[in-house]
């Protein structure tokens, strides 16, 4: 048994410890914004924030999130409604088929939590490695520019 503590409520998770959190985030905790892409850590898909960092969960073991704060697209803003981020993607309708977009989301919301006022390229680098098939890339640079002025206030 393993406890883990997923946007902000403790979950007792029957799995082996060297189960993916991806898999326990998906399959036994239900929350399926978070989506698999290439179980490598290489596309971004499955994106959620350990400690307020992203991280790949494909990638990290249950074992090592235990005592971590875990943070899924469905919990980013605590769950009280649209973070800036969301509530940019909306506003500019980034998405086409939506796949990436809740990794896209919550790599964008760590980095700016960190950069809250980015230049173009320093988000481009933030987001390198975050794949999007659909190409929404300059959709994407423009809400994370459009997030930075909803979280300054403008």
């Amino acid at each position: 048994m393993t406890v883990l503590t997923v946007n902000g409520v403790n979950q007792v998770v029957d799995a082996p410890g060297d189960t993916r959190l991806l898999w326990v985030i998906r399959e036994h905790l239900r929350l399926t914004g978070t989506k698999f892409g290439c179980g490598l850590g290489l596309c971004g898909a499955c994106t959620v924030h350990l400690n307020g960092e992203a991280v790949r969960s494909c990638q990290v073991e249950i074992s090592d999130a235990e005592g971590a704060k875990i943070t899924t697209i469905e919990g980013l803003n605590g769950g009280q409604g649209g973070h800036p981020v969301q509530q940019a993607w909306l506003e500019l309708q980034v998405p086409q088929c939506g796949y990436c977009q809740s990794g896209q989301m919550m790599n964008a919301a760590a980095f700016l939590a960190s950069n809250p006022s980015p230049s173009d390229n320093e988000i481009i680098e933030a987001q390198q490695g975050n794949i999007c098939r659909c190409i929404t890339y300059n959709r994407i640079k423009t809400a994370i520019k459009r997030a930075s002025e909803i979280m300054q206030g403008a």
